[in-house]
């Protein structure tokens, strides 16, 4: 089973997917999608605190730096008796885009394309894992168009993925100021990607 959770930044989406995890009672995997640099402060502040707050019987799998493993491979090596927790979509597109060597204008049309690509991989990897998944993503677009081809670049390629990984979820909820709500009662996809 594939649950996706949809949410605004502190809107409560992490919390969602880990009780959900917690309920279905199966050995969970915690796939960690940020880059923990070095450099960022407040980024790894934040990633201790998560760290802090997850349930020490999980097992944490890093997806990103040079020492990550490929999400796509967690995916796959995952056991039917496992929960995989993916957290979140956002910062793995935004580590696929930090990778990107001196990102520059003109490589937005490229990254964007081979970006999609690796969503794809990422989606196939997901419709063939043999655990059941949670997956949180960040809600984004809400608000103005970004200035910068990063920016949308980033924007693009984080809605696309998302629309993705819906089409093929049993269940997909947004999350707003910690309340759930169920897209699927509600509504339907209203197109392919």
């Amino acid at each position: 089973m594939t649950t996706l959770i949809l949410g605004p930044v502190r809107s409560g989406k992490s919390a969602r997917a880990q009780t959900l995890a917690q309920a279905g009672g199966k050995r969970v995997i915690f796939a960690a999608t940020a880059v923990d640099d070095p450099d960022d402060v407040e980024m790894r502040d934040r990633i201790g605190r998560h760290r802090r707050e997850r349930p020490t019987a999980w097992t944490t799998v890093e997806t990103a730096g040079a020492h990550g493993t490929d999400l796509e491979t967690v995916l796959r090596e995952a056991p039917p008796d496992a929960c995989v927790l993916i957290d979140a979509l956002g910062t793995w597109v935004a580590a696929q885009l930090l990778a990107w060597p001196d990102f520059t204008d003109h490589d937005a049309v490229e990254a964007a394309a081979a970006l999609d690509a690796r969503g794809l991989a990422l989606a196939r990897a997901l419709a063939e894992s043999r655990a059941d998944t949670i997956v949180v993503a960040e809600e984004t677009g809400w608000g103005v168009v970004p200035a910068s081809p990063l920016g949308r670049v980033f924007r693009d390629v984080l809605g696309r993925l998302s629309q993705r990984v819906a089409a093929q979820a049993d269940r997909v909820e947004l999350v707003v100021a910690g309340f759930a709500v169920d897209l699927a009662a509600i509504g339907r996809p209203v197109g392919r990607v």
